[in-house]
């Protein structure tokens, strides 16, 4: 009879075999939820500025007058442009949208609050920074735990894309 060159694996070998897979298996699947997680909290962190500053649709707008900045906050008067907005003595932006006192902004109002948010694309790309960082973050956890190169590149450079424009658009 002719070998045909099979060896047969002993049990113990085999459930071994058997359970590296499966290890294997759940370090993907626990560093894909952590990458997921990261990603959704980003999106989260973000929602809150994000809404009121692309879907503008029955919120009150109008002009920021900045006439004060403090480290993390500018309040100044707000002058109402759409009809059914009131004007405020005082409302509150993040300090990180104006360059300083004096500075005009187009600004929506948060239902409910005496915050604003700036509109436009300057806006909308700083709403999205905290996304942007969990995307950068998201790419290293891909990269390292997951070992999709590819696909953390594009995490990673989408991210930096995000944060880039935010910038760009927040400082020219």
């Amino acid at each position: 009879m002719a070998s045909t060159g099979i060896t047969k694996r002993s049990r113990t070998r085999r459930a071994g075999e058997s359970m590296y897979g499966l290890l294997l298996l759940a370090k993907n699947v626990a560093m894909t939820l952590v990458a997921l997680l990261i990603l959704v909290a980003g999106v989260w962190s973000s929602w809150s500025d994000a809404k009121p500053t692309m879907l503008t649709k029955g919120l009150e707008r109008g002009t920021l007058t900045v006439s004060r900045c403090d480290d993390d906050w500018c309040t100044g008067r707000f002058t109402p442009g759409s009809k059914g907005s009131e004007a405020r003595a005082k409302v509150r932006v993040d300090a990180a949208v104006t360059d300083g006192k004096g500075e005009r902004l187009l600004v929506a109002v948060k239902p409910g609050k005496d915050e604003v948010v700036r509109t436009g694309t300057a806006g909308i790309l700083h709403a999205w920074v905290p996304f942007g960082g969990a995307l950068l973050l998201a790419s290293l956890v891909v990269a390292g735990g997951l070992r999709m190169r590819r696909t953390a590149w594009g995490l990673g450079l989408a991210g930096a894309a995000v944060l880039g424009a935010s910038f760009a658009t927040l400082t020219f």
